[in-house]
């Protein structure tokens, strides 16, 4: 386990300098290399979905707790989610760890990676802690993936009282800053009249033709959307056999834009197209919106460049921030609407290699993979130090949040 010189926990004594603890944070994840590297092979190798993530959890906790870390588990009511603290003053610097995986093709979003990033970043600031005050917290968020679990946690409070908010997300750049946008779930119904398809299809009603009709109305309006913003969806549901027609269909979609104002716009366009297909074919509508809006990033330039200087002092190019290269949405959004925050990412892959790809999955748990892991978590580690040993780091984070 990794310790570094100091005070105990709790009691501050300035013995370091900033490029020392820049050194030694360096030096605490190096040391924790193989421990870190495992974690997230095994994380990697044992993939569960949103809220089931109870070993990834219970992995995550015990190695923070035997690194001297208070931990609480099922926190914000949500079993797979925790709070992991060391030190008890102001500020508090948080890193978020996600660790839900995709259906079917597990860690294809990397999840292992920001995980054991996080875990890592964080014991290697104890010295800093000792050092300089203040709190390192590591929250263990569920279900980022479709659900937004971070969500429930912000709205039960686990957030309150956390200076600055810090995640980094693998990928096929480095960058500081990166475009998430507004989104929300929606999943619809048709419900129709079975009959045989051949002898008496003018007494049926077609809930699949409801749904495709759906797809081709909403496939008419990607033209006159404003750019970035997205629709997509799938069914899941579409009859049981050929020679019957469907009762009954359904789909699930997502509905995303650069910003609240418009997403509640393009809701109703979406939903016009779903109305339109019930009109036409008879099928009754039914639809969910998701209680869960993914909100847009609003990145903190101050605290991106001082986690981009850090990552570059590794020997790392960071990129200048491009829209493109964007990764969709994410539940972080919400986190920095309230908090100074930001969701870097870390190249693992050559931009040829997709995010939610099988390809990528691979490159999650290979050498890259590894390294990137390693990388992420000692400039995590160094925008610590920064915001701890300088004050008027914080402070320009801080004022450029509230300006």
């Amino acid at each position: 386990m990794a310790t570094c010189g100091g005070a105990s926990q709790g009691v501050v004594k300035k013995t370091l300098t900033k490029a020392s603890l820049r050194s030694e944070v360096n030096r605490q994840v190096e040391q924790q290399r193989q421990e870190l590297i495992k974690l997230s092979l095994k994380i990697h190798a044992n993939p569960e979905l949103g809220f089931e993530e109870k070993r990834a959890s219970a992995w995550l906790t015990d190695y923070l707790a035997g690194n001297s870390f208070q931990v609480e588990n099922g926190v914000g009511g949500l079993a797979t989610a925790f709070k992991a603290v060391y030190g008890s003053n102001k500020p508090v610097i948080a890193l978020f760890a996600e660790y839900d995986a995709l259906p079917e093709i597990g860690h294809a979003c990397g999840h292992n990676i920001i995980a054991a990033s996080a875990v890592g970043a964080a014991v290697a600031c104890k010295c800093v802690i000792d050092n300089c005050g203040g709190a390192v917290v590591v929250f263990g968020t569920p279900a980022e993936e479709l659900f937004g679990g971070k969500v429930p946690m912000l709205r039960e409070g686990v957030f309150d009282g956390v200076d600055v908010a810090m995640i980094i997300h693998p990928g096929a750049h480095n960058v500081a800053t990166a475009e998430a946008l507004a989104c929300i779930g929606l999943e619809v119904e048709f419900f129709g009249k079975a009959v045989h398809a051949a002898a008496y299809p003018e007494r049926g009603v077609n809930a699949l033709e409801a749904m495709i009709l759906s797809f081709n109305a909403v496939n008419s309006i990607r033209q006159h959307i404003k750019d970035r913003a997205r629709i997509h969806g799938i069914i899941t549901h579409g009859g049981e056999a050929a020679n019957v027609v469907p009762a009954y269909s359904a789909a699930k979609f997502l509905v995303r834009a650069t910003d609240d104002a418009y997403l509640g716009e393009l809701k109703q366009k979406v939903l016009n197209c779903f109305e339109g297909a019930a009109l036409a074919t008879g099928a009754r509508l039914d639809y969910r919106w998701s209680e869960i809006v993914y909100a847009p990033m609003k990145n903190n330039l101050a605290l991106a460049q001082l986690f981009a200087q850090n990552l570059e002092s590794l020997g790392r190019k960071v990129e200048p921030f491009e829209p493109h290269f964007g990764f969709g949405s994410t539940d972080m959004g919400n986190v920095s609407q309230v908090i100074p925050a930001i969701h870097p990412s870390v190249a693992i892959v050559s931009p040829d290699v997709l995010l939610h790809s099988a390809d990528f999955a691979v490159a999650a748990a290979s050498e890259s993979g590894h390294n990137g892991l390693l990388d992420a978590a000692k400039a995590l580690a160094m925008t610590v130090v920064d915001l701890l040993s300088e004050p008027q780091a914080l402070a320009g984070v801080k004022d450029e949040f509230s300006g």
